[in-house]
C-alpha cells in the first residue's frame, strides 16, 4: 500500500496548487483509537503522539512526530522531511510554519463531508493554542475541497484494487445463488456469503451483522438491517446488498433473485416491470455520467424514470463514492435534501467511482434493489463489473 500513499501524497500536492491553497495540515494523535479518515491515504500507519502531516503546493512534504515513530515514517518514503520530537510538537510546528509562511492553511473540518471532518474539537483547540500570538491562527480554512478531490479522484492503482474487490464479490454472488434454496432463512443465506468471504481470506465491507443484507419477500425490511429468521418462499423476491474489503478497498453491489412458484417459468408481470424499471434507471443514469455533471442532475434522471413508471420515489440517494470506505465521502448522486448538505452539487470528475442504486418496493413480493459500481472516465462512464439485467430464478 506504500505505492498508493506515495501516489496520493503527490496527488494532494497537485490539488493544493489547483485550489491555490498554500499548505494542508493534518494534526492527529493516538490514531489507533479512531484517527483522521484521511490518514490511510497520506500515511498508512498509526501515530501515537501528537503528529503533524504537512503538504504544500510547492511540493514539500513534512511530517513532525514522536521520536519513537520517526524511523517508520522514513520507511514510508512519502515525506521528504521527517522531524522527530521528544517533549512537545509546538516548537517544530511553529518553526516549519514560520519558514513556509503560508497565507492559506487548510485543516480537516467540514460541515458536509464526514471524511473531511477528521480534526476533533479537542485537537482544534490544541492547534489554536499552538498558534496563539501568531498570524497563522487567522489563516485557517476548511480542507473539504482537498479531501473531495483526493478521495474522489482514484489513481490507476486504486481502481485496480477496487476492481479486484468487485470481481471477488461477483464470484461470491455466483456461488451463493448456486446454493440458495427455497425454505432457507435470511440468516442461513447470509451465512453462505460469510463462509465464502472467509474462504477468500477477506472481511465484509461493512458490519458483519448486516453485510450482507438479505431480504426475502414482502415482510423483510430492506436497508441497513441484518438478516432475520424469515424464510424464502415461492413468490418471494430475494434481495442482497453486499461487499468485501480487499487490499484496503471496498465493493458495494446489490443483486436480485426471484423464487418461482409451482408452475411458473418466469416472474409475474408486476415483478418483471419493477425489475426492468430499476435496470433502465441505472442504464440511463450511467449513460449520462461524465465529468462536469452534478450528482443532483444525475439523481433527477434516475428518480424520474422510477416515478414515471408509476412507483413512489425512493427515499435515499441514487449513489455514492466508493473507495477505501463503502461511503467514501465527497459528493453524492443524490437529491437536494437537507440531510445531504451541499454534496449533491459536487461535480463528477474522471477517476470517480460511484455506486448507482435505485430501489422499488413491489407489494406482495418484496424489494427490488440493484446496485452497480461505475468508474467515471474522461469520455463517460464504465461498469466495473457485469451489470445485472435479468432476475436470477430460484426453483423450488
Amino acid at each position: 500500500m506504500n505505492n498508493i500513499v506515495l501516489e496520493k501524497v503527490t496527488q494532494a500536492q497537485s490539488i493544493l496548487d489547483e485550489l491555490n491553497i498554500d499548505l494542508w495540515l493534518t494534526l492527529v494523535r493516538e490514531t489507533s483509537a479512531g484517527g483522521d479518515p484521511v490518514l490511510p491515504l497520506i500515511y498508512g500507519l498509526d501515530l501515537t503522539w501528537t503528529s503533524a502531516l504537512i503538504l504544500t503546493r510547492t511540493r514539500e512534504s513534512i511530517i513532525i512526530l514522536g521520536a519513537l515513530e520517526a524511523e517508520a515514517a522514513r520507511r514510508t518514503g512519502a515525506y521528504q522531511q521527517v522531524i522527530a520530537y521528544h517533549q512537545s510538537i509546538r516548537p517544530d510546528l511553529l518553526a516549519v510554519l514560520q519558514r513556509l509562511d503560508p497565507k492559506i492553511i487548510a485543516i480537516n473540518y467540514s460541515l458536509n463531508d464526514v471524511h473531511a471532518d477528521g480534526l476533533t474539537h479537542g485537537m482544534h483547540q490544541l492547534l489554536l493554542g499552538y498558534l496563539l500570538g501568531t498570524p497563522f491562527a487567522n489563516r485557517l480554512v476548511s480542507a473539504e475541497q482537498i479531501h473531495a478531490a483526493l478521495r474522489g479522484r482514484k489513481t490507476p492503482s486504486e481502481v485496480a484494487h477496487l476492481q479486484r474487490a468487485i470481481n471477488t464479490t461477483l464470484k461470491i454472488y455466483a456461488q451463493t445463488f448456486e446454493q440458495v434454496k427455497v425454505g432457507m432463512t435470511e440468516i442461513e443465506i447470509a451465512e453462505l456469503m460469510h463462509r465464502a468471504t472467509a474462504a477468500f481470506g477477506l472481511v465484509e465491507a461493512w458490519g458483519y451483522e448486516h453485510c450482507p443484507a438479505v431480504n426475502a419477500g414482502p415482510d423483510s425490511s430492506a436497508g441497513h438491517a441484518g438478516p432475520t429468521e424469515i424464510r424464502l418462499q415461492p413468490g418471494h423476491l430475494l434481495h442482497f446488498d453486499f461487499g468485501v474489503r480487499q487490499d484496503g478497498y471496498c465493493s458495494d453491489i446489490q443483486r436480485m433473485g426471484y423464487a418461482l412458484r409451482p408452475g411458473e417459468s418466469a416472474p409475474p408481470p408486476a415483478v418483471q416491470k419493477a425489475f426492468q424499471t430499476a435496470v433502465l434507471a441505472i442504464q440511463k443514469t450511467v449513460e449520462q455520467m461524465k465529468p462536469g455533471m452534478t450528482g443532483a442532475a444525475l439523481d433527477a434522471i434516475c428518480r424520474e424514470i422510477v416515478v414515471d413508471n408509476g412507483y413512489p420515489e425512493f427515499m435515499h440517494a441514487t449513489g455514492h463514492h466508493l473507495g477505501r470506505s463503502v461511503h467514501d465521502g465527497a459528493g453524492v448522486i443524490g437529491p437536494l435534501w437537507e440531510r445531504y448538505g451541499d454534496t449533491p452539487n459536487y461535480r463528477l470528475e474522471a477517476g470517480h467511482v460511484y455506486t448507482v442504486e435505485p430501489s422499488i418496493y413491489v407489494p406482495g413480493y418484496g424489494t427490488v434493489g440493484i446496485e452497480e459500481d461505475v468508474l467515471v472516465t474522461e469520455n463517460g462512464a464504465q461498469y466495473l463489473g457485469a451489470p445485472q439485467t435479468e432476475l436470477i430464478l430460484i426453483r423450488s
